[in-house]
């Protein structure tokens, strides 16, 4: 009887299984870069991401940069700063305006809550990175 549960249990797992990658959509436009950083929060220069609505860009990290975002105090969002529709040049450098982060190559939009296009043409969202807060410290890395 346990033979029998073990060979079900093992056809199971093999055909929940997909050979197919169809359903990744990874990137070609953006290497995957391995950083950490960290931010502390009571440094002056990051005081906008102590409140809720607010967000921090540094140029310093990620393929042209990664914007940091508050939610709501316990939840944080990063993405990379490099328009993800088109390589890396010399203006996929996103700037950050409230919520929107615009590419000045060609205007395409994103949301920097969800990362998702609001205006222009691509069919890749902004990369995330993660992002963990310990105490008054925001860690981002990938």
């Amino acid at each position: 009887m346990k033979k029998i549960f073990s060979i079900i249990a093992v056809f199971i797992v093999l055909t929940a299984c997909s050979g197919s990658d169809d359903e990744i959509r990874n990137n070609p436009n953006l290497p995957d870069l391995n950083f950490r950083f960290q931010l502390d929060l009571s440094f002056p220069e990051y005081n906008d991401l102590q409140f809720p609505g607010n967000s921090f860009a540094t140029y310093n990290h990620g393929v042209r940069g990664v914007v940091i975002y508050n939610i709501n105090n316990s939840q944080y969002v990063a993405f990379e700063l490099s328009d993800p529709n088109h390589p890396p040049s010399s203006c996929s450098a996103m700037t950050i305006n409230g919520v929107i982060a615009t590419c000045d190559c060609e205007g395409n939009q994103y949301n920097v809550i969800t990362g998702e296009i609001v205006e222009g043409d691509g069919q890749y969202t902004m990369k995330p990175y993660r992002v963990q807060k310990s105490g008054n410290r925001i860690e981002v890395f990938n």
